[in-house]
């Protein structure tokens, strides 16, 4: 007993150092700007550039990294001092509303709340959301540390895992397959305030649409194959993401990804295991390099006669795209890829409802599994 009580209050005591680290940042950044003030200097930051020109691919990570070009927000320009008031105005929001009152604002209140900053309001929500990207950035922290929400939801999980959540009204304990209806478990904006307690899972599978992950827990699939099911709900929430990174280097449990196949579904895919352009500032906090493609193949497509859609001319161009993106160079892909832009066709995942409702969990991704060694 007293061991638990020693977990929670190491627990609650990281969220709060969490807390106090983020308002420490951002005083910090606000110091800078007055001091360069006090001493005659033009108030500047300076920022990765985020442009497609300055984001490499690391091979040795496998994930997207900023480069070494920089770029400066200055009051030497109207727009610059512009942009650096929106950005005092926020930072006092942070510290003021949401850190030092334990509260929290989603990014679109956060564009409504900047209604009342005169000059310094945000003409758009995407200015508002790359303002807060930069903070992340400068403070070296995440937008989850500052009590900033995103207006999506995350992922949806069910299977043999028992976890503890963190909530307004106190700790919440519960197993994602025993006490969670057919939707599974909410996951929270903020992933970290979860604890994992214990588990019976052999792999974790990611599946992009509602329709087959509704039919493997209808099917049975996560109590036969012990496996922790997780609704991305298309492309994911940086909490979907989160959590499958969790659940992989801290349970140590393999991950495939169950698409649709089509080049939009592939780089759905490519986003859990490599990373996203926008949030290369997040790889590390994000990204799964371990997890694997499980299907739907473009293979699959012949192999199982699959019923098809034609391959739009933007499907046609995002394949050969993707034959350039690093993400993709490997014999895998190169094969794949060639093998649908020959084809000319892309199947969803509910094809295989063709073979019968039972065939994707008795034949399909069993013999995936096995052919993948995970089963």
């Amino acid at each position: 007993m007293a061991g638990s009580d020693d977990k929670k209050i190491s627990e609650r005591a990281l969220r709060d150092s969490r807390s106090k680290k983020a308002e420490e940042n951002l005083l910090r950044l606000a110091d800078s700007l007055y001091g360069q003030f006090q001493r005659g200097v033009v108030p500047h930051i300076s920022l990765p550039s985020r442009t497609k020109g300055n984001i490499e691919f690391s091979t040795k990570d496998d994930v997207w990294i900023y480069g070494d070009q920089e770029t400066m927000r200055s009051v030497k320009t109207v727009r610059g001092a512009k942009t650096l008031l929106k950005t005092v105005h926020l930072t006092e929001l942070l510290i003021d509303e949401h850190l030092k009152n334990n509260r929290g604002s989603t990014l679109r209140e956060i564009y409504y709340i900047s209604e009342n900053w005169d000059i310094a309001k945000f003409h758009e929500q995407a200015e508002s959301d790359r303002l807060i990207e930069d903070l992340e950035i400068v403070t070296d922290l995440h937008r989850e540390d500052f009590h900033v929400r995103p207006e999506e939801d995350g992922a949806a999980v069910f299977g043999p895992l028992r976890l503890k959540e963190q909530t307004r009204r106190g700790e919440k304990e519960m197993h994602c397959q025993e006490d969670v209806g057919e939707a599974g478990y909410q996951i929270p904006f903020n992933v970290d305030n979860i604890e994992f307690i214990n588990h019976d899972a052999r792999m974790v599978m990611a599946i992009e649409t509602g329709g087959m992950y509704a039919r493997l827990i209808e099917n049975g699939f996560d109590e036969e194959y012990n496996a922790i099911l997780v609704h991305i709900k298309g492309q994911p929430a940086r909490s979907t993401r989160r959590i499958i990174k969790r659940l992989n280097t801290e349970l140590n449990l393999p991950v495939v990804v169950f698409t649709d196949g089509d080049p939009w579904s592939y780089r759905i895919f490519a986003s859990i295991a490599y990373g996203a352009i926008k949030s290369a500032h997040l790889s590390d906090h994000l990204v799964t390099p371990k997890a694997r493609f499980l299907g739907v193949q473009p293979s699959d497509i012949v192999d199982y006669n699959l019923s098809t859609d034609k391959l739009t001319d933007r499907d046609l161009q995002a394949l050969k795209s993707e034959l350039s993106d690093p993400r993709f160079a490997n014999p895998y892909w190169e094969k794949q890829i060639h093998l649908q832009i020959d084809l000319k066709k892309k199947a969803e995942q509910q094809a295989f409802a063709g073979k019968g409702l039972d065939f994707v969990t008795k034949t399909y991704l069993p013999d995936r599994l096995t052919e993948m060694g995970i089963i």
